[in-house]
């Protein structure tokens, strides 16, 4: 059997480099052979590499992967990556075509990897692309963009792209930013229902950290990790349930 090969496509270098090394636990005989930001570079790299897979964040700039899907899936398997509901991942199982929502957990992409394997001809997906094409931009739309939060005894607007993250507070949840603190009246479970998942990761039962923000996770001797922020000092401990999230650091 010839060695299977792949590319990996998002434009958030963290979760790129989490989907790899996901991968390369779960499927060690795959080799990447490209990583592209966009769907422009993806469409580039593919015909230049030719890779047995493709796999493919929806969302992403110059040109997303629905629109780099219709220009390579003669050229080579695709798997799309999403953070979209479930409306849209039940287009995705309707269709037959695989996908992996983010952030990648090893046994869904276990699950994957061995459907792949399994088969012979990719399936078509002419029809489920022109059915998200339809349905992914109004579901995207309904996330969280703004905040009304407590500090001190006034209410200041935030824009939830400015949290760095969130914390359980008591009856409360903090939401910290580079510049200060506040309070809001959510629980952390409410919160991560309205986050956008590809920007925000629950990674312990009292924390929700904003990818964005974070510079780098140590880890101890003891296999213990703890993310380092952008802009603030403090470090936000990682549970092991969620140490997975970060296995390339």
């Amino acid at each position: 059997m010839k060695h299977p090969t792949a590319l990996v496509a998002d434009d958030e270098p963290l979760l790129r480099a989490q989907l790899r090394e996901t991968l390369a636990e779960v499927w060690p005989e795959l080799t990447i052979v490209a990583e592209a930001s966009d769907g422009a570079e993806a469409i580039r790299l593919v015909r230049s590499h030719a890779p047995g897979f493709a796999f493919l964040d929806i969302e992403m700039p110059v040109m997303n992967g629905l629109d780099a899907a219709r220009a390579v899936r003669e050229l080579t398997q695709v798997v799309f990556v999403t953070a979209y509901d479930r409306h849209a991942v039940a287009a995705f199982e309707r269709g037959a075509v695989d996908y992996v929502l983010k952030p990648a957990t090893s046994a869904r992409l276990a699950d994957t990897v061995m459907r792949l394997k399994a088969r012979t001809t990719p399936p078509a997906m002419d029809a489920l692309l022109a059915e998200l094409a339809q349905r992914l931009p109004a579901g995207n739309s309904t996330r969280l963009e703004w905040l009304q939060a407590s500090v001190g005894g006034t209410i200041r607007l935030i824009n939830v792209d400015d949290v760095l993250y969130f914390q359980s507070d008591s009856k409360y949840t903090r939401v910290v930013t580079e510049d200060g603190e506040a309070l809001i009246g959510k629980t952390l479970k409410e919160m991560l229902a309205d986050l956008d998942p590809r920007h925000f990761w629950q990674v312990h039962r009292a924390t929700i950290v904003n990818v964005r923000a974070i510079a780098g996770v140590a880890t101890d001797g003891f296999g213990h990790k703890e993310i380092q922020l952008k802009t603030r000092p403090e470090r936000l401990e990682v549970s092991r349930s969620f140490s997975h999230l970060f296995k390339q650091m």
